[in-house]
């Protein structure tokens, strides 16, 4: 898989561009944020699998950076970042990104979380996602206000659509296919990640959070402590 990895730093780039190859990633560094967009341009090579991006580069906000990838592909966007508060996690989120992981990192958990995003992204292209249904065309799944076109990926609101990242999307539709059913984390993990991978709780805390902003339902989804999560359908 060809990984571009942005990050200023030239020693950390050097060590992690090693353990990268070492594990069968050929690895394209870019050193700002003008060299990773012009990186991802067509005309550039062969398409990237994923893009780790570190957030504190030279001449861009690391987050800028992340909205003009996602508006030029559809790359997974993977973002680094030291700020662990929920808000700019929830930002990244936001502005499209698929993953982050906050420093300082274990390089185990670096490739767990790349492959998640890769195979999640391949089973999409593959038509294996949360939205495929054996028995062909999906009915729209209506929960009061909140209606989601699964075979569209789109979601609104008293209808008013609602732009949600590709994990949001697949972590809502899963939980509203059986209201009131509580889901438990590592069954959500593993439908919505591809992954039992432990450490992937708290990206899930984040992408609830994100999904009862973005909805402005924060009632919309339950936390069942030490349990899941439900989907509490609203009345009409």
């Amino acid at each position: 898989m060809r990984l571009l990895l942005v990050e200023d730093d030239n020693h950390v780039a050097a060590a992690l561009s090693a353990i990268l190859a070492r594990h069968g990633f050929e690895v394209t560094h870019a050193r700002s944020g003008e060299e990773a967009l012009q990186a991802l341009l067509p005309d550039s090579g062969a398409p990237f699998g994923v893009v780790l991006l570190d957030l504190g580069l030279p001449d861009q906000d690391g987050f800028e950076v992340c909205g003009k990838i996602r508006k030029r592909t559809a790359t997974p966007v993977i973002m680094v970042t030291a700020r662990a508060d929920v808000r700019s996690r929830i930002h990244g989120l936001n502005l499209g990104a698929d993953d982050y992981v906050v420093k300082p990192y274990d390089t185990m958990e670096l490739l767990a979380r790349i492959h998640a995003v890769s195979r999640r992204t391949a089973a999409q292209d593959t038509g294996h996602g949360a939205d495929e249904s054996p028995d062909g065309p999906h009915p729209p799944l209506r929960l009061g206000p909140v209606t989601i076109e699964l075979p569209t990926r789109q979601v609104s609101v008293n209808g008013t659509t609602v732009s949600l990242t590709r994990k949001e999307f697949d972590l809502l539709a899963l939980l509203a296919q059986r209201p009131g059913v509580v889901f438990r984390r590592e069954q959500i993990i593993s439908e919505v990640w591809r992954t039992s991978w432990e450490g992937t709780g708290r990206t899930l805390e984040v992408h609830v959070a994100s999904l009862r902003s973005k909805l402005r339902m924060p009632a919309l989804i339950e936390t069942v402590r030490g349990v899941g999560y439900r989907l509490v359908a609203p009345a009409h």
